[in-house]
Formats: C-alpha cells, structure tokens, sequence
C-alpha cells in the first residue's frame, strides 16, 4: 500500500464519521478540500460525495458530482448507484443515462495474488480475503501476523470491481473463482500444504461460504473478522479447526452474526467489548492463540 492509498482510507475514514454524525455538508467539504492527488480514486471519491449531498438533500449537486465524474472516465456499477442517497436522482433521465454510459464501461479484473512466506518451511497456508472496498494489500496488512507463526500468507483480490478501484465479493460463484484462480498460481512449496480460509468483513462471509462449501478446495480451518453474513450455504464441511469468528459488541454486523450463530455449528464466535467494525488491537496475539491450539 503506498502513501496515496493510505491517505484515500483515511479521508474515506473521516468522511464516515461526519456521516454517519449526520455532518452531510462537513463531509461533503471535505472530500472537495482534500481530494487532490487521489485522482486514481476519483471515481469512488465524486460516488461518495455525490452519497453525502444526495442525504443532504442537494440532488442537483449529487447529479453535477457524478456528470462531471462520468464525463472524465468514471463509471459504477448500477447496483451502487441505486443507493437510498440518490433516490431523489432515480427518475431523471439524466440519471438514467448515466447508468447505461456505466454499464458499458463495466469490466472485471482478475489479477493474481499477492503471496508472501515465511522464514524456514511453511507449516500451512492462510488464503486472506479482504473487505469491501479494499484490495489485497490491506489483506496482507492485516493478516501478516501468521508469518512469525510459519504460515505462507495468500492474499486474493477480488475480480469484481463496482467502480474503478472499489473491489468486493458481491456474488458467491464469481469469488470462488478468485479463489480457484488464487490456488491454482500457489508457489510448489506451499501447493499441498493445508489452507485456512480467512477474511475480513465481505471477504469474511466468503471465506465462511468456502470453508463451509468446501470449493474449490477443502480447507482445515476458517479465521474471519467481522464477517458481513448473508445467507450461509446449505452444506457442512468436515471438521474446521481452528473455525473462529472475531466480532465487536460495537459493530453493526453483530446482530447477523448472532442470529446465524445455530448455524455456524463448530464455530467460536468470540464478541469483542467495545470494537467496531475493525479489527482488534490485540489481532496478532489473538491469531497466536488461535492457530497454535488448532
């Protein structure tokens, strides 16, 4: 990750918190005042503002936000434009020619993983899924803990872009080919060794959704972070060890997790005071502790 994508997250960062503080005109400056020299990010950045006009109630300045974007190359994939911040947008002809010039610009983007390992010879292989909105150096940002533990780390990013640079897992069967196609590049020192699923957020429900299915390749265990559930496959996999789930008390999700917890029969799910949708400080202690008792 260099400087330039670290700067983008932390304005997204600050961005949701006016938000989400209802400061909809705050952030809306913000993103105006500090969007320079991001311009890789200049489609997901006019998305965002346009979001926190639209709730602001200026729709003619959402519209304007994202003419001006489209018009200089950027495109989304019309399930995000159909979001409850643009509805105001939704019937205007202008909106939806925006849509159809963004249809057509819509394209995947399989690119291969980023694989890094350990001192000495791996002991198994973490296959790391990042969340929604990010890429696969996050992944490796967070899960390289499990390197000092003599684990090969393996991280996959997903192929499905809903702009430009926002990357997610929105569909089962497509992110089970990111994985397949992950594997199949594995290095031949780490090829029959055994996988953990692992994930954070979206990337956690899918890491859950392999392990459980057991495509497209069994696995031995699941780590996943604040995993954003939907509905959990109907299959059971043998066995999963270690099968963990680490969730905030202070996380949206948690309700999720909790009502799918009868499901996720062998799991650990352990419910973190106070944490938000993020990881834990004390995530590299935790992984420790997990991965030398499975």
């Amino acid at each position: 990750m260099d400087a330039s994508e670290l700067r983008y997250d932390d304005l997204v960062d600050r961005v949701e918190v006016l938000y989400n503080d209802h400061h909809y005109r705050a952030a809306a400056d913000l993103l105006a005042a500090e969007s320079a020299g991001l311009e890789a990010w200049a489609g997901e950045l006019a998305h965002v503002r346009a979001c926190v006009l639209g709730a602001d109630g200026d729709s003619d300045g959402a519209m304007q936000v994202l003419l001006d974007a489209s018009t200089a190359g950027a495109w989304w994939a019309p399930e995000i434009l159909v979001d409850d911040d643009l509805e105001a947008l939704q019937d205007r002809p202008a909106f939806h020619e925006l849509i159809k010039v963004s249809e057509a610009r819509v394209a995947d983007d399989p690119v291969p993983p980023l694989v890094t390992l350990p001192d000495g010879q791996p002991v198994g292989v973490v296959v790391a899924l990042h969340g929604a909105g990010q890429r696969a150096g996050h992944a490796r940002r967070d899960w390289s803990g499990v390197l000092e533990l003599g684990y090969a780390l393996v991280c996959v990013q997903s192929s499905r872009r809903m702009s430009p640079m926002y990357r997610t897992w929105p569909d089962p069967e497509h992110a089970l080919a990111d994985i397949a196609r992950a594997l199949a590049q594995l290095p031949a020192e780490v090829e029959h060794l055994p996988l953990i699923a692992a994930g954070f957020s979206a990337g956690g429900r899918v890491a859950i959704d392999w392990a459980l299915r057991g495509r497209p390749a069994a696995v031995a265990g699941v780590l996943a972070v604040a995993p954003a559930l939907r509905e959990l496959p109907d299959a059971t996999a043998e066995k999963l060890s270690p099968a963990t789930i680490w969730i905030g008390t202070g996380d949206d999700l948690l309700e999720v997790v909790d009502g799918a917890a009868d499901q996720l029969t062998g799991f650990t799910i352990e419910r973190l005071p106070g944490l938000g949708h993020a990881f834990p400080s004390d995530f590299a202690d935790r992984l420790s502790a997990v991965l030398q008792d499975s």
